[in-house]
């Protein structure tokens, strides 16, 4: 595992005690395969950041997505990356800005279990609000993002129906996420 005890530790110490959850859902065969992939040396996190900029949040949209769906940026942190570095780098990749870090909202404990299999997939995230400092929405990862938005938080609840309708277990995943970090959200 990538992401220590210690670290997660020192970030609570400077960010706040997250609020902490589990989620376990079904998946199918391609799903556990594209979350496999991801896992490259070992890797089974994320940390996922709502930005705020002038009251409203930065969003991306990926490749499948459907044209009105979006989500919190996530990323995962390479081994030996400071935390707090690899976060800032993936944001900048993922939507083009330089952030700043403000709170420490949620640490989940995921099980991702394939349909008709007895495989599971052990994941973490990481959730953290932080705040838009600079950029211009330049963003990187574009074999990954295919779209940057800044919205009204009241639009997740679209986004999330938009999840749950879907047959896909980690938009349902994100879709719950986001019901558990709406409360916790400081804007």
């Amino acid at each position: 595992m990538f992401i220590s005890n210690d670290t997660i530790l020192k970030l609570s110490e400077k960010y706040g005690n997250p609020k902490e959850v589990s989620f376990e859902y079904e998946i199918s065969e391609d799903e556990y395969n594209l979350i496999k992939s991801s896992q490259k040396k070992g890797r089974e996190h994320d940390v996922t950041l709502y930005i705020i900029k002038e009251n409203k949040i930065i969003v991306i949209a990926k490749h499948f997505y459907p044209k009105e769906l979006y989500r919190a940026p996530s990323g995962g942190i390479n081994p030996g990356e400071d935390f707090i570095v690899g976060a800032k780098r993936e944001a900048l990749e993922e939507t083009g800005c330089t952030i700043q870090f403000d709170k420490f909202l949620l640490k989940t404990n995921v099980q991702f279990k394939q349909k008709n299999s007895n495989k599971v997939i052990k994941w973490y995230s990481y959730v953290f609000q932080a705040r838009y400092v600079d950029g211009n929405f330049e963003f990187t990862d574009r074999d990954e993002i295919r779209e940057v938005a800044v919205v009204e938080l009241e639009q997740f609840e679209k986004f999330s129906q938009i999840m749950r309708a879907s047959s896909i277990g980690g938009l349902h995943y994100r879709a719950a996420l986001h019901d558990e970090v709406k409360e916790l959200l400081q804007i």
